[in-house]
């Protein structure tokens, strides 16, 4: 025990004499940390429009006062001629087209219902999906107002309207820093665990001092655990300091208890670090760990449901999540923090990962050992 306090001391020492590390670990998560949760967000607040109004009506007038009160909306133009609307499309001048045909106010006054087109830019299938979901929400305000300006007149048929409530539970004001903040955390934390204590191994190998302990009394585990707990100290402390930094700015709910948090980044940082591990044995400088760490951390962010719902992935990539310690930790970081979960809510989750924990760590020392 003595022995790997030693070590443990030791890699303190380096990590806090060491002028780019340093940095690494304190500084780059906390302005990562301000700038992401901002950047990593779904809402659309300036989407360009042109317009192309050829009833120039009052009722076509009220549906665009409609589009321009809205904050989401931004009418970049007008034009009579929809070739000219569809060009500006194309270059990205405009996100949007909303086409008003000849006849639109006549034909709802006379015959109740009329026809737009709205025509979408659709190379981001995601700005595409909200952009027709804001202007569904918009058209149908103005079909509300319309039924209620004109219900009393003779050609209009009184229609009954069902009023709908909505009450959000965890996020009640749908706010996307809340959702956001807890997602970038698990990165950072995992950035800490398992490239920083990755690379930190490799560059033993570099040095050669990797052979001088081998020739030592000091014991492989000795020396792995040495090595490794340094960073598990100081990934937790980033995950602490981060949810300090999350209440500060972004007002983030702690509904659960933050010890089950702590136990559960604890396990999992086991999982993280020993991936990082068994990334060293299979390098020989720290470019290639570089290499194939990124190789594996992009594949798992992307997969781990940071942006999108990960049930909404294909049946064979839910399957593969199963070997996807982030999806575990995303999980679970915003059920305990949004939602106030329990140990038995999370007792599935933990259990995979703590069985996770133990078959990584014993590959890795096992290869770490052949390797050696």
């Amino acid at each position: 025990m003595r022995t790997i306090l030693y070590i443990i001391q030791k890699e303190f020492l380096q990590i806090f004499r060491n002028r780019i590390m340093l940095p690494i670990i304190l500084f780059v998560p906390i302005v990562q940390l301000i700038i992401l949760v901002y950047a990593a967000t779904l809402e659309m607040k300036d989407i360009k429009m042109v317009v192309v109004d050829k009833d120039m009506s009052d009722i076509s007038r009220m549906l665009l006062n409609k589009f321009e009160g809205s904050p989401f909306f931004n009418i970049s133009g007008f034009t009579f001629s929809l070739e000219e609307a569809e060009e500006a499309v194309k270059a990205n001048r405009s996100d949007m087209i909303l086409h008003i045909p000849a006849g639109f106010e006549e034909k709802l006054l006379h015959e109740n219902h009329s026809e737009i087109q709205i025509l979408l830019n659709a190379i981001n299938a995601t700005v595409a999906g909200l952009t027709n979901a804001y202007s569904l929400s918009v058209l149908q305000d103005f079909n509300q107002d319309i039924v209620s300006d004109y219900m009393g007149t003779a050609r209009m048929t009184p229609v009954k309207s069902v009023d709908i409530r909505h009450s959000f539970w965890y996020n009640k004001e749908l706010n996307y820093k809340v959702f956001m903040t807890p997602g970038i955390l698990v990165i950072l934390v995992t950035m800490i665990g398992m490239i920083l204590s990755a690379l930190n191994l490799v560059r033993e190998k570099e040095l050669g001092t990797a052979e001088q302990v081998n020739v030592t009394p000091i014991r492989k585990y000795q020396f792995i655990i040495g090595k490794l707990v340094p960073f598990w100290i100081l990934a937790l402390l980033e995950l602490c300091l981060g949810l300090v930094i999350g209440k500060l700015l972004y007002n983030l709910p702690m509904e659960g208890s933050l010890f089950l948090l702590f136990l559960y980044a604890s396990i999992y940082l086991l999982v993280v670090m020993g991936i990082g591990l068994l990334l060293s044995t299979m390098s020989s400088n720290q470019l290639q760990v570089m290499f194939l760490a990124f190789f594996f951390l992009i594949t798992f962010i992307l997969m781990s449901g940071i942006f999108t719902p990960s049930e909404s992935m294909p049946h064979w990539a839910i399957k593969m999540n199963y070997i996807n310690p982030i999806a575990y930790f995303m999980r679970v970081i915003r059920m305990v923090l949004l939602k106030g979960s329990g140990f038995m809510d999370i007792l599935k989750e933990t259990t995979y990962l703590s069985i996770y924990a133990v078959v990584i760590l014993s590959l890795a020392v096992w290869r770490y050992r052949k390797a050696s």
